[in-house]
């Protein structure tokens, strides 16, 4: 059975960073491109940053260019999201997506 599970949420201050991970298992994902999507409350969940198959990495959204980065392992077979500099606006749950498949989330609170 395909599962994502995401980790590495948390509370942290406005300037913190936080690393973020998607745990893949009965789906291997490197070969169909990663997404990190993220759904703050009241507004629709959105594409943040994406990694292509090949290891290419697309950010979706101008707010986070430059600060949040995406990587992966193929032997674990995990993928990380990188946040830097973390802002108030980037509070949200944040979801890994790959070959259609979803995980649940994980809350991340930036607050003083």
């Amino acid at each position: 059975q395909v599962q994502l599970v995401e980790s590495g949420g948390g509370l942290v201050q406005p300037g913190g960073s936080l690393r973020l991970t998607c745990s893949a298992s009965d789906v291997t994902l490197s070969q169909s491109t990663t997404n990190w999507y993220r759904q703050a409350p009241g507004k629709s969940r959105e594409l943040v940053i994406r990694m292509y198959a090949r290891g290419g990495v697309t950010s979706y959204l101008d707010s986070v260019e430059g600060r949040f980065t995406m990587s992966r392992d193929m032997v674990k077979n995990e993928a990380y999201l990188q946040m830097n500099s973390l802002q108030p606006e980037d509070t949200a749950v944040y979801y890994c997506n790959n070959d259609g498949y979803w995980g649940m989330g994980t809350q991340v609170t930036v607050s003083a």
